[in-house]
């Protein structure tokens, strides 16, 4: 083939007009531990912190390159393609420590990814002569390094390590077809031939053990995994649970083998260095199994939050278990007795009540007695990538459901459907299609799974039904083919194709879709293969999946709404140009080198789909050859730029005349992928197809930390849509804030002083409100020290620990005046508001969520389904994303957003409704009304009947939150009761409990309400002494022998008892008791009390986390080694320990301030998996750290 230049010039070097820096690449933890860390790292220097961190992280070549390389002459090569080895003789001269290093210039991986793809096109004559081979160089040289465009991260991963510095290890147990023998041969090598592939699709047979049975496609995933690929699989082949087994018995079906590929997914990480297994389940709505894989997450997500909150109580427990003996006065045998220790019977009341199992309590009480004063009980998160998610499954891989038209027939028209055994094509069940289908939509709801495919609509677009029908996806679900096929990636930057007038630059655009298809192209000429049956189908259809970024920030740039129908038809038209350009070039490849194998089989079939995409981009709304679902038009009315609109036109008229008369050199050529880590080495604003996340971004600088800026598009689009140089910049400054208080109005030196700071505060102020996004994150204790909150502005250790806390308004700042000051030192981080703004420029700058504090608006659910409508009749497979929804989304939404998205002849779809997965809390709480007594008791309605007019007002006094008290438990006439008190802060009894063990409903309530109403008039100032003449010597059933309290030991009913034993205790009323209070030990007593007067002296107890801060005396006697229980460590000691029981918060409440942080910025409000930082925003169906690039996709 031959080639013109486009971007480069002959008679000038490739890098002519760049300039290079050089940069120290730093990627740090949330707690500010180095992840990674390169030093003099060389880029071009437009390319950003975040692009160079990826590259240097990510796609360096960290070890084994030889510092001295030779070339290998090869025939019939050009010399400057000449494949690369170690120079032994050059390097053993060097000292061994010097022979090998890492990569570390950009132009090392240009010149590795480009000379490779140019050496095998090379060797599979692509080229007409060396000096087109050199444009093709050249070219693709010039595009990665302006990042016009980029191939997957496997391409980045392996190509090129064999043929630049002959790095090369023992063979994977890959396969690869021969191009010139065109022979299936297995690979003796791990790099002489790439694994550049990032998405498979792999066949799975109703076996246990053979080859292409179960087991089997473990391995095989496992084999992709390593080297940085994803996979789907369609498992409806497998039996459901139930079904006869050849050998006898009943399978245990499919559910149970998908958990054990989910662990075997979760064991490994994807390319050494990136991310999870990334694993795509589908299964046919027909399935024996499928309301139980429907459920599958829903129910793992239950368990989740049944663990971490599990955890919590009993940890909470325990500790007030050993709490209250360690911090008893009583003599050390008596401690772990709760008998004698009112404060541990109390803790093991509450244990019980809140469900703790039984052998726990006894076993912390063992340990007592033996010494131990601590424990270490394990309490979980709800952090995606922590133990409680790992502990249960389906948390790898995207779950995806098959529904078919007939289906989707069937629920609208309420009918029933079937679900059939796999074994012998029976009737397993009949079940109602609305049932079904409300299941999927209250599961989407509830946990963001399962997607749907629409199995219909995928196969009849199927270029190549003879091969078989389509089935399942990779994991981000663009590449739907055949099972057992590949597609390896690549991605347009569409910002680096819009004209300075903000028109398609559609010649070279045509031009870059050229070079791509056939860089794609030579990657299946030039790969090797996990399995012998996907590189025999490789090479016999040889798909290729080229697609498009940044359409989100093109659109904006443009001031084009993303929301809108010019920007859908500009979508259209950029997908129709890019797919009928690639396919025009696929059959130009064909002419030279001749169709895929199975062409001629197919061919019918595929100038069919070809056909149809042609009448799509002429706008045809008839005409189609066998589709039921009709597909959007590209209707020129609705385009501005009408170049593009007869460029897309002309592509697929080419495709189709030189398709019939040549055929085509791929089955399939484009898809819309999530280009998660490559968006980012590309500096993408907006990932695939999806919409902006947020307005304004948080550059990384080079030394570390981050600078807040506006979107680097908003003012492109700012100038686009007419406003000047004054309007922009007021317009940023609203958006970013002025990050001083220097003018601030409201909150400035002025009124601070007033209220106790001076200039070290404002120097401290100062140099962290620049980065700040929220002035509450500044005003704290990290800010200005503990000296100055507690000394200067008198706050006490509970206000600077609550994780609520709002220094600014204890001091005396309206929530107003906040907010006026916030927005103009951290700026409102959305446009809305702006007084230079026009209401009807808003939409253009809307994005998939709401920005900011004061924002309200974000891109609606159809906006998301219509834009994918709009793209979809151009691309050959199918497109990556996720269709955002708001925490108020129904579950009716959720099943509407489906139907439509299958009415506009999308191929798959998947929500997420924000929320919906316990690792990520809502942007906004449902409801901001605290837990407070006093507020549940004003929002009461009140009933009043007047008796009598009292003059005085007589008011309920309320128990502290946490209040001291005791439980006493005996048995009365053969009947257990436990008897509760509560108590005020003077040791006055306040309320009591009554609980009688299995008595009867009805006896056991009444005693319930009496102690209620009982509190109550305590609360209101009846005096004890009037209940205990009122209930004393009463008479009724059980009565009797009373064992268990030391000093009653007869009682005329439960009331009686009741009230002798408070009489004893709080009125000195021992002439009720039957035992002389000189024998109880009263000493004892007095320091249980000291000890519960301990425990109320702070109010951290109610947070749980910090129970107390107690000086313990000594404990005498106990063991010195450590012992464990249930998983749990202890420790002991026979020394003193001072605050043995202070447990800090600051872990916790710093992470929840992250989760703040990351949610006002418009990230998901996860934590990154490999960096920790919580800069995870959504990608197609996957997440992507802008931190580090990590993605749970697979490209």
């Amino acid at each position: 083939m031959q080639f013109k230049r486009h971007f480069t010039n002959d008679k000038e070097d490739i890098y002519s007009d760049i300039k290079f820096q050089y940069t120290t690449s730093e990627i740090k933890n949330m707690d500010g531990s180095v992840v990674f860390k390169a030093e003099n790292v060389e880029t071009p220097n437009f390319w950003s912190q975040v692009a160079t961190d990826i590259l240097a992280q990510k796609y360096f070549r960290k070890a084994g390159i030889p510092v001295k390389i030779k070339k290998i002459k090869e025939k019939n090569v050009p010399s400057w393609l000449w494949k690369s080895a170690p120079d032994e003789t050059a390097l053993k001269k060097l000292p061994p420590e010097k022979r090998f290093v890492g990569e570390t210039s950009c132009k090392q991986v240009f010149h590795r990814l480009a000379g490779t793809w140019t050496y095998w096109g090379w060797k599979g004559n692509y080229f007409s002569s060396e000096k087109d081979a050199k444009i093709y160089y050249d070219e693709m040289v010039y595009m990665l390094a302006h990042q016009m465009a980029a191939p997957n991260s496997p391409q980045w991963f392996n190509t090129g390590l064999y043929w630049a510095y002959g790095i090369d290890g023992p063979s994977q147990g890959h396969y690869y077809v021969d191009p010139f023998t065109k022979k299936l041969i297995s690979s003796k090598s791990a790099y002489e031939h790439p694994q550049p592939h990032a998405c498979f699709i792999q066949s799975i047979n109703d076996d246990l053990v053979n080859d292409g049975g179960i087991m089997d496609l473990w391995v095989r995933e496992a084999r992709l995994f390593k080297y940085g690929s994803g996979t789907g699989s369609n498992f409806s082949q497998l039996r459901g649970a139930g079904e006869s087994l050849s050998g006898g018995g009943k399978s245990s079906g499919l559910m149970s083998f998908l958990k054990i590929g989910d662990r075997s997914a979760g064991a490994i990480k994807s390319g050494g260095t990136t991310r999870r297994a990334a694993k795509m389940v589908t299964v046919d709505i027909d399935h024996p199994d499928i309301e139980e894989y429907i459920n599958w997450k829903v129910i793992e997500e239950e368990k989740v939050a049944a663990i971490v909150t599990g955890s919590k109580v009993i940890e909470k427990n325990l500790q007030n278990i050993l709490n209250s003996i360690n911090n008893s006065d009583l003599k050390n045998e008596e401690k772990s007795n709760p008998k004698v220790n009112y404060e541990l019977k109390r803790a093991i009341i509450e244990a019980k009540s809140s469900m703790v199992p039984q052998n726990y309590i006894d076993k912390i009480l063992q340990l007592s007695k033996q010494g131990y004063i601590s424990i270490e009980f394990k309490t979980y998160d709800t952090d995606w990538d922590s133990e409680a998610y790992n502990t249960v499954s389906g948390q790898n891989s995207n779950n995806s459901i098959r529904v078919t038209n007939d289906f989707l027939n069937s629920v609208e028209n309420n009918g029933d459907w079937n679900l059939i055994k796999r074994t012998d094509k029976s009737v397993y069940k009949t079940v109602k299609s609305n049932d079904l289908w409300e299941k999927i939509g209250n599961a989407a709801w509830s946990c963001a799974d399962p997607g749907l495919q629409y199995d219909t609509t995928i196969n009849e677009w199927h270029t190549c039904p003879e091969g078989g029908r389509i089935n399942a996806s990779n994991p981000c679900s663009e590449y739907m083919f055949l099972d057992d096929t590949a597609c390896n990636l690549a991605s347009l930057n569409l910002m680096q194709f819009k004209n300075t007038d903000s028109t398609f630059n559609t010649n070279a655009f045509e031009h870059a879709v050229k070079l791509w298809t056939l860089t794609l192209e030579i990657s299946v000429l030039m790969a090797q293969f996990p399995s012998k049956e996907i590189a025999q189908k490789s090479y016999d259809y040889r798909t290729l999946g080229l697609g498009f970024a940044n359409i989100g920030g093109y659109l904006m740039s443009a001031g084009i709404s993303y929301d809108s129908v010019e920007g859908r038809s500009l979508c259209a038209a950029i997908s129709a140009l890019m797919t009928g350009t690639s396919y025009a070039t696929s059959a130009l490849i064909s002419k030279e080198l001749g169709s895929f194998p199975k062409y001629k089989n197919n061919s019918s079939h595929m100038m069919r789909v070809i056909k149809n995409h042609r009448n799509a981009a002429y706008g045809k709304t008839e005409g189609y050859d066998q589709l039921s679902i009709l597909p959007v038009p590209l209707l020129e009315s609705e385009c501005q730029d009408k170049e593009l609109i007869n460029s897309a036109k002309l592509a697929w008229d080419n495709a189709f005349k030189l398709g019939v008369q040549y055929g085509f050199r791929n089955a399939q050529t484009t898809v819309i992928a999530p280009t998660g880590t490559i968006g980012l080495i590309m500096d993408c604003d907006t990932t695939g197809i999806e919409p902006d996340f947020a307005l304004v971004k948080f550059k990384k600088l080079a030394g570390g930390g981050y600078f807040k800026i506006i979107n680097r598009i908003v003012p492109e689009a700012l100038k686009t849509l007419g406003y000047n140089k004054e309007q922009r910049a007021k317009i940023e400054n609203y958006a970013v804030g002025h990050g001083t208080l220097k003018n601030c109005p409201e909150i400035n030196e002025v009124s601070l002083r007033e209220k106790g700071f001076s200039d070290e505060q404002f120097t401290l102020l100062e140099s962290s409100l620049s980065s700040a996004f929220d002035i509450k994150f500044v005003f704290n204790r990290y800010t200005f020290g503990d000296d100055f909150c507690k000394n200067t502005l008198n706050f006490s250790d509970q206000q600077l620990n609550d994780i609520n806390f709002n220094m600014l308004s204890e001091i005396g700042f309206t929530d107003e005046q906040i907010e006026i000051a916030n927005t103009f030192i951290c700026g409102a981080m959305t446009l809305e508001g702006s007084p230079e703004i026009k209401d009807e420029h808003l939409p253009v700058f809307d994005c998939a969520n709401i920005c900011g504090r004061i924002g309200k608006r974000f891109l609606s659910v159809n906006s998301h389904i219509e834009m994918m409508a709009a793209s979809q009749p151009f691309i050959s497979g199918a497109i990556s994303k996720t269709i955002n929804m708001p925490s108020t989304a129904s579950v009716e939404d959720c099943k509407n957003a489906y139907m439509r998205s299958w009415k506009l002849g999308i191929k798959a779809n998947a929500l997420y409704r924000d929320g919906s997965k316990l690792s990520q809390p809502l942007s906004s709480s449902l409801s901001d009304i605290e837990d407070d007594e006093d507020a549940m008791e004003a929002v009461k309605p009140i009933t009043e009947r007047v008796i009598e007019r009292v003059i005085r007002e007589v008011r309920r006094s309320r128990l502290p939150e946490r209040r001291k008290g005791y439980t006493q438990k005996a048995t009365v006439g053969g009947h257990k009761v436990y008897l509760r008190t509560g108590e005020y802060e003077d040791g006055k009894i306040g309320e009591i409990f009554i609980d009688m063990h299995k008595e009867g409903a009805a006896f056991r309530s009444l005693m319930n309400n009496f102690a209620i109403a009982v509190s109550i008039g305590l609360q209101y100032g009846v005096p004890l002494d009037e209940f205990v003449e009122a209930f004393t010597f009463t008479r009724f059933e059980p009565q009797g022998l009373v064992t268990g309290n030391d000093t009653i030991k007869m009682a005329t009913s439960i009331l009686d008892y009741i009230f002798r034993e408070l009489a004893i205790s709080y009125l000195d009323r021992h002439d009720l008791g039957h035992v002389n209070s000189d024998e109880l030990g009263e000493k004892d007593i007095d320091k249980a009390d000291t000890h519960s007067q301990l425990i109320n002296n702070t109010k951290k107890l109610s947070r749980g986390y910090v129970r107390q801060e107690l000086e313990l005396t000594v404990l005498e006697g106990g063991q010195s080694r450590a012992k464990s229980f249930a998983g749990s460590s202890v420790q002991t000691s026979n020394v003193v320990y001072e605050n043995d029981a202070d447990f800090s918060t600051n872990t916790i409440d710093d992470k929840q301030t992250a989760i703040q942080k990351a949610k006002i910025q418009g990230y998901e409000g996860e934590a990154c998996g490999e960096c920790g930082n919580f800069t995870l925003v959504r990608n197609g169906t996957c997440m992507k750290c802008n931190t580090c690039g990590s993605t749970s996709g697979c490209s």
